[in-house]
Order: C-alpha cells, then structure tokens, then sequence
C-alpha cells in the first residue's frame, strides 16, 4: 500500500522483503531514500540502518522508521541512530506522503550545501571533512573528467584520473605500486589530507574497468577484512 501510493506520487519504489534483502539492494542499487519497520524476521530495522551507516557510501542515507512502536524509547533510539523521521503506526497515507516530500526536499538542499562548502567550484578540500568514498560518488554523479590529485599529511600524493565519472587510472606518484583498483583500495584508507580535481581531457584505455560503485564496495570489504584481522 505504501508502494502504491508512492508510486503513484511519482516515486519509484523498490521493496524488499525484509532486513536482510534490504540491506544487498541498497549495496548494489543505493536509494535515495529507505523507509522501514522495525520488527522483521533475520535483520530488524535497528540493525539494517547500523548495517547501513557503517558503509561510507551509504552513512547519510536518509532513513524514515514506519513503525508500531511508538513509545518515546523507541522514538529517541530511532532518532539517535540518525533516522530523519519517525512514523508510528497507525498512520495516514497523506502524512507519510508529505513526510517524504519533506526528507527528499532536505535532504536534496543539505546536499547541495554541502557541496558548495566543502568542495567549493574548483573542487578542491579537505579529506578530514568528506572522505574519497563520498568524494568519488559525488564526481560520478556529475560526470567530471580530469586528475583528482591527493596529499596525506605524512607528504605522500597520489593521482586520480577520471572520466565521465568514472575512475580510468590511478597511481601513487613516488611508488610504483600500487596502481589502478588497488591504489583506490589504499587511497579510501586516507582519513586526512587535501584533494583537488583539476578539469582537463583524460585520454587512454580504461585500466580499471569496473564502476565507482563496485570500487567502493570492494574497497569497504577490503577495509573490513583488514580491520577484522588487526582485531584478532
């Protein structure tokens, strides 16, 4: 029912069945916006958005609880967790409706915001402010070509070639290794530094072959595992 009337607002709306289903369609296809509930088998609604803000990619995800618990607990906890609203069941379709007019209106202008006061018009900040994660999904939602350049603080600097969007080369500039989709896997371990992406033709073969989505989840798996090992 919500679907439909969502849908019918212009919306286009992806279900899924539960936590779980949820979670790996946002992997591959992240939405701009997930309503869920909170009691569900395998993967609650708790769970899913702590799954979800754990993965730079999706960490601001906009986040609507629809939900029977409506105790002020609940509220405060679903709040805490970062959610953008919270819609107790029963409720009206309206309300949900301009609810999620509201969330997609805001949430559009804090992203524009964000990006005029970190980025800039030349594309150039600070890596302790917006991480490479979010910075590549930004140059491939706008389609930029040119050299992303990067500098941690201990002096290193990398170069980033994209075009269209996507990342075609990549390479420190004082290591021969390494290079391509690994430099990317080293670079989103840089919590600090400057990057700038000066706009000029990139020419070449596309020595990456695979889209900033699919860099960025495997680079996320890999800061995982890595992280998972220097627990033990």
């Amino acid at each position: 029912m919500v679907a439909t009337v969502l849908e019918k607002r212009g919306y286009t709306v992806i279900t899924a069945v539960d936590g779980e289903d949820a979670l790996a369609r946002a992997l591959v296809d992240p939405p701009d916006l997930l309503i869920t509930d909170v009691m569900m088998p395998r993967m609650d609604g708790w769970a899913l958005v702590k799954a979800l803000r754990s993965r730079p990619e999706l960490a601001t995800l906009p986040v609507i609880f629809l939900t029977a618990l409506s105790s002020d607990e609940d509220r405060i906890r679903g709040f805490r967790m970062g959610a953008d609203d919270y819609v107790p069941k029963p409720f009206r379709f309206e309300e949900l409706d301009l609810r999620v007019a509201k969330t997609m209106r805001r949430t559009a202008a804090l992203a524009q915001e964000t990006r005029e006061t970190i980025l800039g018009p030349s594309l150039k900040g600070d890596l302790s402010q917006i991480g490479l994660s979010a910075l590549l999904t930004m140059i491939d939602m706008e389609r930029k070509t040119g050299v992303l350049t990067l500098r941690d603080p201990g002096g290193a600097s990398a170069q980033v070639l994209v075009r269209g969007g996507r990342v075609v080369h990549a390479r420190l500039d004082h290591a021969p290794d390494p290079v391509d989709a690994d430099c990317i896997y080293h670079l989103l371990g840089w919590a600090a530094g400057t990057f700038e992406l000066i706009a000029c033709d990139v020419e070449g073969a596309d020595r990456v072959q695979t889209s900033t989505m699919n860099l960025l989840l495997e680079g996320a798996r890999r800061l995982d595992e890595s992280t998972q090992v220097e627990a033990v």
